[in-house]
């Protein structure tokens, strides 16, 4: 009998094996519900169980306790820093050049495979709540609900595109106004639809997807109010100077010294989200009031470097601070769980869709291939699968994501899938032809950030970085079409990232070897010559 016959017959088979028949002759699907939350740009620094410099500050008691129950990753690598990118590499499980969505500002195609798609046809239940990000006009197809915030969306009051009339992927939507914090929202509807709005005879794919901690950092006032007078550490690389790296490192404008803007940025100058009602908006300048009129009385007489260390310390306060409400709803998404019994046969994954930089390399933001960009957390729980406590050091990726969902729902691999699904690695089996070295390409320039354009092959220890320049006939490309270099990093020789070895003769056969891995991945995910 030829292969895939075989295996079509064997899924048909488990799926069959996981509905025992009840008395009254219906079937109990017995297969995992799985939860998804994702957040908006979460660094791993920022997140206790992963440890690190700011672990003594951090307030994420939840999500450490969600690592206790479960597996932790140490190397959750994204293929691409950037928002609506990689939220199009999850839908799809492909890279974004054959996705269709490059940069911010492109328009997903909805109409192409999605693993949504699929596990509605295996029989689950499929919705998503809170950020979508991947500017489609119609309802995000492969859901049997969706209520999804406008573009970005606000920290406060957010209106909301919620399924209305139709069928299928033609469903009409209306627009949902609420009041309140958008974080605890979108939790308050993703425990509705858990309680009302779902078939509780089907199992249910449910993606809860916060904004927080997106930039502009707008925290709760009750939540604020505990991180006054706390002090952050902060990260050797702070300062770091510029002249000294690929030139691309000093041409970003990302930089907390420099770009970090007044006001929008920093909550100085009275500054408030627009769309706050009046009580809002006194609650919200009162939380700042006191610092800021220190910060102005001090400001003539600082130094450029004590500057610069006030707006660090504002910085990471009022993120972590968007990530503390973060933690509080997902401990209530937890707490639901159990008392509703869902919990032993509920997988739950938190994750995000890069990670970001807390004042390391003088910066903020995310788009690069450096490690704080790079790598994103990744939690899992499976009770009775994943030892509780495990953690996983593999190189794994948000492009495993939509494979993985697929094989716990039975469900057979497409072919033009180019992640691997992870339930084995989750149940400590780590394949032995399991990757070694990961692809990531960065598209969005000249844009927002102005970070250069470069593709990267990425090992445990090493990376090679190609920086190259933007064609096309464009002003703003003709105007600054960025660099051409290369970066070649040791971890175990400079963790930090500061120094460049490419022409080091010491490490010419690692960057012999490096150069032959990039042709190698480029030629595996079928990527266009770029540059």
């Amino acid at each position: 009998m030829p292969l895939r016959p075989l295996a079509v017959l064997m899924m048909v088979l488990a799926v069959v094996a996981a509905r025992p028949a009840l008395a009254d002759g219906h079937e109990k699907d017995k297969r995992p519900n799985i939860v998804f939350i994702f957040a908006d740009d979460h660094a791993y620094q920022a997140l206790g169980a992963y440890g690190g410099y700011l672990q003594d500050v951090v307030r994420t008691p939840n999500l450490d306790k969600l690592a206790d129950q479960g597996m932790l990753f140490r190397r959750c690598f994204v293929t691409n820093s950037i928002c609506g990118p990689m939220r199009a590499v999850i839908q799809t499980g492909k890279y974004s050049h054959l996705n269709g969505f490059l940069v911010n500002g492109n328009r997903f195609n909805g109409d192409q495979q999605t693993f949504p798609k699929l596990l509605q046809e295996a029989g689950y239940q499929t919705a998503v709540i809170g950020k979508w990000h991947l500017g489609t006009h119609q309802a995000p197809q492969g859901y049997d609900y969706s209520e999804v915030l406008k573009g970005q969306g606000p920290y406060y009051n957010p209106p909301m595109l919620k399924d209305a009339d139709g069928t299928g992927d033609n469903k009409q939507r209306t627009e949902e106004k609420h009041t309140g914090y958008t974080t605890d929202i979108i939790t308050d509807l993703t425990l509705e639809w858990l309680e009302n709005g779902r078939d509780k005879g089907k199992p249910f794919m449910l993606m809860c997807q916060h904004k927080a901690p997106h930039r502009e950092w707008s925290p709760k006032p009750e939540v604020y109010e505990t991180w006054k007078g706390v002090t952050i550490p902060e990260p050797q690389t702070l300062f770091e100077d510029y002249s000294k790296q690929v030139a691309p490192r000093g041409n970003q404008t990302m930089s907390l010294q420099k770009d970090f803007r007044r006001g929008y940025d920093d909550k100085t100058n009275g500054w408030a989200p627009g769309n706050l009602t009046a009580e809002q908006k006194a609650a919200y300048q009162a939380m700042f009031a006191e610092e800021n009129a220190a910060f102005e009385q001090a400001l003539p007489s600082m130094t450029e470097e004590e500057r610069v260390r006030w707006v660090h310390q504002r910085y990471v306060k009022i993120y972590l601070a968007s990530i503390e409400s973060v933690d509080q709803n997902v401990g209530r998404v937890l707490k639901y769980l159990e008392d509703n019994g869902l919990a032993e046969n509920t997988i739950v994954i938190y994750s995000s869709d890069q990670g970001f930089y807390l004042g390391e390399h003088g910066w903020y933001d995310k788009r690069w291939v450096y490690e704080e960009s790079l790598r994103t957390p990744l939690i899992v729980r499976w009770p009775g699968q994943v030892e509780p406590g495990s953690e996983n050091g593999d190189i794994v990726s948000p492009l495993d994501f939509a494979q993985t969902f697929l094989e716990l729902a039975g469900v057979e691999r497409p072919a033009d899938m180019q992640g691997r699904s992870l339930v084995p690695v989750f149940k400590g089996d780590t394949p032995e032809d399991w990757r070694e070295s990961h692809y990531y390409h960065y598209y969005e320039f000249p844009a927002v950030h102005m970070v250069n354009r470069h593709e990267a092959v990425c090992t445990k220890r090493y990376k090679l970085i190609r920086f190259y320049k933007a064609t096309g006939n464009s002003k703003r490309v003709q105007e600054n079409p960025g660099y051409d270099a290369w970066e070649l990093i040791d971890l175990e020789a400079d963790p930090l990232e500061t120094k460049n070895f490419y022409d080091d003769p010491a490490y010419e056969d690692v960057r012999t070897r490096l150069h032959g891995e990039l042709k190698r991945l480029r030629e595996q995910y079928k990527v266009p010559d770029a540059g």
